[in-house]
């Protein structure tokens, strides 16, 4: 398609700039035979500067070998031709595009040779140049950095004697915004390997250093070139990145099979876009190019464009219709601006004849099936015309259609039969979908539905050409399970038996009147329901079910749940009195139904035994539990306290004789006395003189007044004990004791 447009002069603003500004470039290889190989390195500026000519003369070209040092060999090899320069036209060979003075783009092409010894690794060809324009929109810092123009031999590449892709055309000068862009920026291959193209960043090259360290790596002009790897640019981001550099809708892009670089622009300015050919042979990458360059974008006024709505643009100016069964077609024409457009005319082969319209959108009745080519012509026999192409391919009428079959009363599976046609053509995809999301690409599949209802059943077919049609119809599906099916399947247990019935018969659901009979008595009308049986038994489970057409199931679970008697935890022991000296305990299990024991004594001691004997070494209150279980698995415990008495006993003799002769020589009480409180020990003479007194029962009187005074004469005295068992119960006793000398 041709495009003209006359041009705003508000491009002038983003055009005018310094002369040495590189604006893009790229480097190719031919591989020559021998380790020889030619390089063509093209370079891009803007000439608009009056100081004229700013291409190196003597372009400082750097060879790696891997990513190290610089390749001794060539170290400083400069490229001495002087390069071959033209003028890039801006109106890009439209005539109709007026653009103003002082925009003007060169290329500067260096043809070189090199003989590069066939190697393990990869040789780098490198070339950097400050610097880019400052008004560039896209990358950060765009005025304090260049460019990197490289090119990777790789050994594979070295090994088969590979020559690099070859770009064919250089983008447009001037593109314009909100205007559909279409560049053919594809690449020859001169071995006819695969080639992949897809947006690639720009690559950081020099910078803005000059005087004394211009040639240094962040210099104005690198010599040598600083190694790889090479850095990215800096995109603005994220409304930018390397696979998206400038705004669209639709977006920039381009295409990996054809590099047709298509959308619409939709912002003003400067954009740098790097574009990377991958070649491929045998599946293997070869090589790769890569163009850095600046795209342009300004406003301008778009006369005349020829365009059609269409099912593809198969180019910049060419489009694809596609008509299934329909042989009358009204083709809209979209072209603009329609207010330069003074005449149109469509024309049409149609069986070897040209068939002639001249209606902005016409309809024409093409004969029947075929592939039929037209053109729409702008302002024909005009300088500033548009012409674009059509392609109308007219398929046979797809139609989609089936039936289906299937017991209404007895579930089952539903057999569909795929009744759809076409004519001279095979129906590729046949794709159905049942209304209870599940799918099928069968031609004529047959489907178990596990839920009932009126389901809509959607096929949709496509045949070879792309047509496509589909139908729906509804599948009234209620009839009853084939089998009934209910979980458990037999069931033994402990009365009473809480069983939920899980009801796994299909296609059920609440429509369905649903009747369980227990067979104790008892119904339920849910679909799956819990019951629980208090009987001893045996029970049979009866099943029905009705749907809502009125068809109707049943079946009985004869046997289904036997019920036993749970099981009953009991016991007794002896004594039935226990103490501090009678702890001892002889346990006996007179349990019910049960064929398991476990005991366990205040949760510390465990036994199976039948009838264990215990003995509690500690006073107080014992746990005992015991937990029996039935053959069936059920169980049940029995908790009782046993209390072990804290006995005390408290003997005090009758005469005693305090004379040193080491025998009964001390008035003391004997017996258990632990956890005794508040004990009190009170002994007079006949006088009632308190002579001998204490609180520690293990103290006893040795004949002297309070244990320390003056002997007491023989005689008879009087004693009293006072004291609280260990339960707090008030102890008093009373007697005499002799004192024998």
């Amino acid at each position: 398609m041709k495009k003209w447009f006359t041009l705003s002069l508000l491009f002038f603003f983003f055009i005018k700039m310094d002369a040495y500004h590189i604006i893009g470039g790229d480097i190719s290889y031919q591989c020559l035979g021998n380790d020889r190989y030619r390089f063509t390195m093209k370079i891009y500026r803007d000439c608009s500067d009056p100081r004229g000519d700013q291409f190196d003369s003597r372009a400082p070209v750097t060879v790696y070998l891997g990513n190290g040092e610089p390749y001794t060999q060539f170290l400083h090899e400069y490229v001495s031709i002087r390069p071959n320069i033209r003028n890039i036209p801006a109106d890009n060979g439209n005539p109709c595009l007026q653009v103003p003075s002082g925009i003007c783009v060169q290329e500067g092409i260096y043809l070189f040779e090199l003989t590069l010894p066939r190697s393990t690794m990869s040789y780098h060809i490198v070339y950097q140049r400050c610097c880019r324009n400052a008004t560039i929109q896209n990358i950060q810092r765009p005025d304090d950095i260049g460019a990197t123009f490289a090119i990777e031999i790789t050994p594979y590449a070295q090994e088969v004697c590979n020559s690099s892709p070859v770009f064919n055309n250089f983008p447009p000068v001037v593109i314009c915004n909100n205007e559909p862009l279409g560049f053919d920026h594809s690449a020859f291959d001169l071995d006819g390997d695969q080639i992949v193209y897809e947006f690639c960043s720009p690559l950081v090259g020099g910078g803005s250093g000059f005087g004394s360290g211009a040639n240094d790596c962040d210099g104005f002009r690198p010599d040598p070139a600083c190694p790889p790897p090479f850095m990215n640019v800096n995109f603005v981001s994220p409304t930018y990145s390397a696979a998206q550099p400038m705004a669209g809708n639709p977006i920039i892009s381009i295409n990996a099979s054809t590099g047709l670089i298509t959308g619409t622009p939709k912002l003003l300015g400067q954009f740098v876009v790097g574009v990377c050919a991958t070649e491929y042979r045998n599946g293997r990458p070869l090589s790769r190019i890569r163009r850095d360059f600046q795209f342009n974008v300004a406003n301008c006024q778009p006369t005349v464009v020829a365009r059609m709505e269409s099912d593809e643009v198969l180019s910049s100016d060419s489009f694809l219709i596609k008509s299934c069964g329909e042989n009358l077609i009204q083709i809209n024409n979209q072209s603009f601006q329609r207010n330069f457009i003074n005449d149109y005319l469509w024309e049409f082969e149609i069986n070897g004849q040209t068939i002639t319209d001249n209606n902005w959108s016409p309809t024409i009745d093409f004969p029947g099936p075929n592939t039929y080519f037209g053109k729409l012509l702008l302002n024909p026999n005009s300088n500033c015309g548009d012409t674009a192409y059509v392609e109308i391919r007219v398929f046979p009428e797809l139609t989609a259609d089936f039936s289906f079959e299937y017991d209404t009363c007895i579930s089952g599976p539903v057999t569909f039969t795929n009744l759809s046609q076409v004519d001279n053509t095979d129906i590729d995809i046949h794709n159905w979908s049942f209304g209870d999301a599940q799918f099928s690409s069968e031609r004529s599949p047959k489907h178990i539905y596990r839920d009932p209802g009126n389901l809509p059943v959607n096929l949709t077919v496509i045949d070879e050409n792309g047509c496509e049609d589909e139908i729906s119809k509804l599948v009234s599906y209620f009839p009853v399970p084939n089998l009934i099916i209910i979980s458990p399947s037999d069931f033994i247990g402990c009365n009473p038996g809480k069983i939920f019935f899980n009801n796994l018969s299909f296609p059920i659901d609440e429509t369905y009147q649903i009747r369980w009979d227990f067979g104790d008595g008892n119904f339920s009308d849910e679909i799956s329901p819990t019951h629980i049986f208090n009987t001893d038994g045996i029970f049979d489970v009866k099943v029905d079910i009705t749907s809502p057409i009125g068809c109707r199931t049943d079946t009985t679970f004869a046997n289904l749940i036997e019920i036993q008697a749970s099981p009953v935890a009991d016991f007794n022991f002896s004594p039935s009195y226990l103490s501090r000296l009678n702890n001892t305990v002889y346990f006996t299990d007179q349990s019910l139904n049960s064929i398991a024991r476990e005991w366990l004594f205040d949760n510390e001691t465990r036994t199976t035994e039948l009838n264990p004997v215990v003995t509690f070494r500690d006073t107080g209150l014992h746990e005992v539990r015991l937990v029996v279980r039935h053959e069936q698995g059920c169980k049940d415990t029995l908790y009782r306290y046993l209390d072990v008495i804290p006995d005390v006993t408290f003997f005090l003799p009758t005469a005693f004789s305090p004379n040193n002769d080491s025998q009964n020589d001390e008035f003391t009480g004997v017996g258990i006395m632990d956890g005794v409180k508040e004990f009190q020990l009170n002994i007079w003479n006949r006088w009632g003189e308190l002579i001998f007194q204490t609180t520690d029962p293990r103290e006893g009187w040795n004949g002297l007044k309070n244990n320390s005074g003056r002997a007491v004469p023989a005689g008879v005295y009087v004693v009293q004990v006072k004291y609280k068992e260990p339960r707090g119960k008030l102890v008093e006793q009373q007697g005499t004791v002799t004192v024998v000398r």
